[in-house]
């Protein structure tokens, strides 16, 4: 075959690899969106090997050194990225909480903006009644609760928040509790959504009674110094948690052009790394409860300080992270 009939013949495919090439290599770097036009990710190895047979026969029949060196180049290349080193899991790890994970909290903005109304609006209303009806906090809360919140939060105790235990412990016991909370949350989703709207509606009233009865009768100013540290990580990972089930809720009901079971196992896959990054947040909320927000001689400026800084590294970590790398989903 002349090298002209061998070029016509396999130069479309030879352009289509290097374009996979290219902008894999570019998604690699900069996490950009691969054009709908590139070749399946499965046809590659196949592509590559034919490649290498295509490189063999040029050589063999005596091609010109331009065309040998081009195939060449292009062998090479696509050996770097098919048997190039795994990114260490580290790596992937900061990558998925610094990028990925605020990439996929917005693109579910609509569910997010959503879990949010359904449980600040509920925590705020509940919170300000209670400044004017009291009495109706013995409608939302049980004798025995209200109790041990008065004796948590009592300003003439040693302890702030908690009764006994020591730090680690508490950051066990409040690991397993906010865990429990994010998944139950997210969880309920899967009950047409209807799960993840009442959990979250519950949780905003309890947290709205219990901060409303304790700021009204004289119990308050412990009580902010206590739950103003770990808040900005632990509530917002309760509205993501929501998020998340809200978005699977929805896949079930109206699943658009997609099969319904396809709907929710997308919905799924979506949910389950949201809740990834629902559960780091919680980490790092359970930590700052056991170990910050439960001493007692900080005095009120500097636990708002302190809670003031954590809202805007949480806040501007969702809103900013991974628009710098041009990701996308």
């Amino acid at each position: 075959m002349r090298q002209e009939q061998f070029v016509t013949r396999y130069q479309q495919e030879w352009q289509q690899f290097e374009n996979w090439l290219q902008q894999r290599g570019e998604q690699r770097s900069r996490k950009t969106t691969p054009s709908a036009d590139l070749p399946g990710d499965e046809t590659i190895p196949q592509r590559y090997r034919r490649l290498c047979q295509q490189l063999a026969l040029a050589q063999h029949r005596g091609y010109s050194p331009q065309l040998v060196e081009h195939l060449q180049q292009l062998m090479q290349r696509g050996h770097n990225l098919l048997y190039r080193t795994p990114t260490p899991r580290w790596q992937r790890a900061v990558e998925f909480l610094f990028a990925d994970f605020p990439l996929a909290v917005r693109s579910q903005a609509a569910s997010m903006w959503t879990a949010c109304a359904l449980f600040v609006l509920p925590l705020v209303g509940i919170f300000v009644l209670l400044q004017y009806k009291p009495e109706l906090v013995h409608l939302l809360l049980e004798p025995s609760q209200i109790t041990q919140m008065e004796k948590m939060y009592d300003p003439n105790a040693d302890s702030l928040g908690r009764d006994s235990g020591t730090d680690w412990a508490m950051f066990g016991h409040y690991i397993m509790n906010n865990i429990s909370i994010g998944l139950r949350t997210f969880a309920s989703g899967l009950v047409a959504g209807i799960g993840t709207i009442l959990v979250l509606v519950f949780n905003g009233i309890t947290i709205g009674a219990v901060a409303g009865h304790l700021q009204q009768a004289g119990y308050g100013e412990p009580f902010w110094r206590f739950v103003v540290g770990h808040a900005p990580f632990e509530l917002t990972a309760i509205v993501i948690a929501g998020g998340a089930g809200l978005q699977l809720g929805l896949r079930l009901l109206a699943p658009g052009r997609m099969r319904r079971v396809d709907a929710l196992v997308e919905g799924g896959r979506i949910g389950a790394r949201l809740c990834l990054g629902v559960a780091f947040m919680l980490l790092v909320a359970a930590f700052i409860e056991a170990f910050w927000s439960s001493i007692a001689w900080v005095p009120m400026w500097g636990k708002l300080t302190v809670s003031a800084v954590l809202w805007l590294l949480v806040l501007g970590w969702l809103w900013r992270g991974g628009r710098g790398g041009g990701h996308a989903h």
